[in-house]
């Protein structure tokens, strides 16, 4: 069991306060680098959790996720404007701290920090990894799509049917952006955060399924999967 840092995007963080999201997929270097045609997990006594290479054995690589894990989540935030100058190193671990996805334009709020730079001791989220695999994008279902987050609503007259629940990515137009088929909503997603045609490529990815914890990964017991 490892503490790692994990950055999200901030509709994925609503959808993680929403408790709509308990899966995420990054991109998996080493099976694209590899062009590996195959992956499976490495299931011995030599290596440990997380780690995955080809049929033959020529192949291995850590995924840097396994279960048990606990991912202390970055995401974009704020602090309060006399501390503008000051590096997120500098600071005490004291310092009031606004997400920016629940910013409400206060004076007391500084600049703007992106993710990336989030210290540990300000992240209000931990995940806790309960699976780990690799697998194509595309290979996605419809229950995956749903878990990475996607909004879920009910029919709308601009939608071609009367019946069933529908779907959106959280990023195109909050009208006609809808969807009956989840995995489409997500593909939908998954280009807009990756580039145009990053679905389509359909590469190797990692899916990670977790837990979610409200709180501090200093402030929660050890957990494990």
């Amino acid at each position: 069991m490892a503490d790692r840092s994990i950055l999200f995007s901030a509709p994925m963080i609503v959808a993680l306060l929403e408790g709509r999201k308990s899966q995420t997929r990054r991109c998996c270097r080493q099976a694209n680098d590899a062009a590996l045609t195959y992956v499976v997990r490495i299931d011995d006594a030599i290596a440990a959790p997380g780690w995955f290479g080809d049929e033959e054995g020529e192949v291995a690589f850590f995924t840097g996720f396994a279960p048990g894990d606990r991912l202390w989540v970055r995401e974009a935030w704020r602090t309060h404007r006399a501390y503008d100058d000051l590096k997120p190193s500098d600071m005490g671990g004291e310092e009031a701290v606004w997400p920016e996805v629940e910013r409400d334009n206060c004076d007391y709020h500084g600049r703007y920090r992106a993710g990336r730079y989030m210290p540990r001791w300000a992240s209000r989220l931990t995940l806790i990894v309960t699976d780990v695999r690799v697998e194509r994008l595309q290979d996605c279902s419809p229950a995956d799509a749903i878990a990475e987050g996607i909004s879920v609503g009910k029919p709308l007259p601009q939608v071609p049917t009367s019946k069933g629940d529908i779907y959106h990515d959280g990023i195109t137009d909050p009208i006609d952006g809808w969807t009956r088929d989840p995995v489409e909503a997500y593909a939908r997603l998954w280009n807009h955060i990756n580039g145009a045609g990053a679905w389509e490529a359909n590469p190797w990815v990692t899916a990670v399924n977790f837990d979610v914890l409200n709180g501090n990964i200093d402030n929660l017991p050890q957990v494990t999967a």
